[in-house]
């Protein structure tokens, strides 16, 4: 079983509608669990539905990337977990790692940019300092851990037919 790096945010289950002709999970359903995990760590940081409703501030997902490296199928428990690999005054940058719950091993990475936007303005603003020191302290306790192969990996063939 291997270990489960980075910080438990959330888990689920395969559920049968994310199943597709090759009878195993889609690779939209994987971002989409991924996509929960965003939404349990935001939680975590204070980012809630009263926080966007009350200050109109929130984030946008401007980049990400997946990898897919083992096969989930349907009822498969799964654990997200994250690792913060950097932040500023207005963003957030994190390595997600979707793993089998029971099995341990590791099904998926997606790497993520985030911005905090203020929604009335449609703009990329600072963090709050409340949500700011949160950030910092979910980073603080993940000190030392490894940064993830899989972080800011390129797509790339070794030895092109053709290469644009």
């Amino acid at each position: 079983m291997t270990q489960m790096l980075g910080a438990r945010v959330c888990e689920g289950a395969v559920r049968p509608e994310w199943i597709d002709y090759n009878r195993h999970m889609n690779v939209a359903y994987y971002v989409l669990a991924f996509d929960l995990g965003v939404d349990a760590l935001w939680e975590t940081l204070g980012i809630t539905p009263e926080y966007v409703s009350s200050t109109q501030g929130s984030t946008f997902g401007v980049e990400c990337h997946v990898t897919y490296q083992k096969e989930l199928h349907e009822g498969d428990p799964y654990v997200v977990t994250t690792q913060v690999l950097g932040y500023d005054a207005k963003r957030i940058h994190q390595l997600q790692r979707l793993y089998h719950a029971e099995d341990g091993f590791l099904s998926a990475t997606c790497e993520w940019m985030n911005l905090h936007v203020d929604l009335r303005a449609r703009r990329v603003t600072p963090w709050p300092l409340h949500i700011l020191r949160r950030i910092g302290e979910f980073a603080e306790a993940q000190a030392g851990q490894a940064r993830p192969a899989e972080a800011g990996r390129v797509m790339t063939i070794k030895n092109p037919m053709y290469t644009l």
